[in-house]
């Protein structure tokens, strides 16, 4: 049996139609350029989310740093995150001239470890980015009021995490900001590239309104030094009419999810990703823990089965921040899981059949 890691194609076939009127409206009106179609979505995913403000910009990687900078993250501070997400979350901080500051993770979540956060504070901390990753939210009460006794704002690197949620809150709401990537093979991605901030902060929403569009608050009078960090009418079309779906993308993945949990349940030399006590995992990623991960990969490969491997070097082992006298055993958990993950086939047109037949052929191997 052939199961691909991701069918992208399977969610467009079933929503086709609605999918090509949205583009069709766009392109007669020609509004390609942020405009009515942006505006909408901004709408609805605020609601979504449960906050008050959304701006769509370019990409997840625009997002983060867009949020940064209006916070007035500036060159010579510090802001703390963990070292196993996508580089995009510390390339945010160093595009605005500051120093990431990593702390190590959850052995069971991968989420920031709120019992390291604080000593890792300094007279120059200027943010803290929990990473929400593969699809669950970091442990927020505790991050949030180490944060608070500090006066740091948490913004929320949400951008795997769109419908998740920590204690009934929706990903992207805790914070002063939620930031979202929306490339094609999210929860909920575009048709292209595509990103958002989410805030409650009105002054936030109106300066990242600015910053994302030459820093202008109207046509020609440039307040801020800027970027081209606009969201595409397409793109804005595309994700609403999507949006509708995705708590019943997410339940589908939720059920996959406890399948392989079950099936998998008795293979002693694998571990299960767990969901914690406090959140409502959306399973972007479904990545297991094999002490042989490059040995069941080749097996399910050759099996038919398309796997991933999420971020087999921390951020802090990356030759682009080589030089900060950061290596192996700086942060044991990170480098330990990113030696062990394999990501499984998860997406929610998978059937039944597929994920037995992965599962038995994982139970083959081990």
């Amino acid at each position: 049996m052939k199961v691909p890691f991701l069918n992208l194609k399977a969610q467009y076939d079933s929503i086709a139609h609605e999918v090509e009127q949205s583009i069709r409206e766009v392109l007669s009106t020609c509004a390609f350029s942020g405009g009515p179609y942006v505006q909408k979505f901004e709408e609805e995913f605020a609601s979504f989310c449960g906050c008050k403000w959304a701006v769509g910009v370019g990409s997840g990687t625009d997002a983060l740093w867009l949020a940064l900078l209006g916070l007035g993250v500036q060159p010579g501070d510090e802001v703390i995150t963990v070292p196993n997400s996508f580089i995009a979350t510390a390339e945010a901080i160093s595009l605005c001239g500051a120093q990431p500051v990593f702390i190590d993770v959850g052995e069971d979540s991968f989420t920031m470890n709120p019992a390291l956060l604080e000593q890792a504070i300094s007279p120059r901390t200027r943010a803290i980015i929990p990473v929400h990753l593969y699809g669950q939210a970091a442990d927020m009460d505790a991050i949030l009021a180490i944060a608070d006794r500090h006066g740091i704002p948490v913004v929320e690197d949400a951008c795997q995490a769109h419908g998740a949620e920590y204690k009934g809150r929706r990903a992207g709401s805790m914070g002063i900001a939620g930031c979202f990537s929306f490339y094609p093979g999210k929860n909920l991605g575009a048709y292209g590239e595509a990103g958002c901030v989410v805030t409650k902060d009105e002054d936030l929403a109106k300066k990242l309104r600015m910053l994302r569009d030459h820093g202008q608050s109207q046509k020609y009078y440039h307040q801020l030094v800027g970027i081209n960090g606009r969201m595409d009418g397409i793109q804005g079309a595309v994700l609403s009419a999507k949006l509708k779906y995705l708590d019943s993308w997410n339940a589908f993945r939720r059920t996959h999810a406890s399948f392989y949990q079950e099936a998998l349940a008795e293979v002693r030399a694998l571990r299960i990703p767990k969901e914690m006590p406090y959140a409502k995992h959306v399973y972007h990623v479904f990545a297991v823990r094999s002490p042989d991960r490059e040995g069941l990969k080749q097996a399910l490969n050759a099996s038919g089965v398309e796997c991933g491997v999420h971020y087999p070097v921390p951020i802090h082992l990356q030759q682009a921040y080589a030089g900060r006298g950061e290596g192996e055993g700086s942060f044991p958990v990170a480098e330990r899981v990113a030696k062990e993950l394999l990501s499984l086939p998860m997406f929610p047109e998978l059937t039944t059949e597929q994920v037995s037949y992965i599962c038995d052929q994982i139970k083959r191997f081990h």
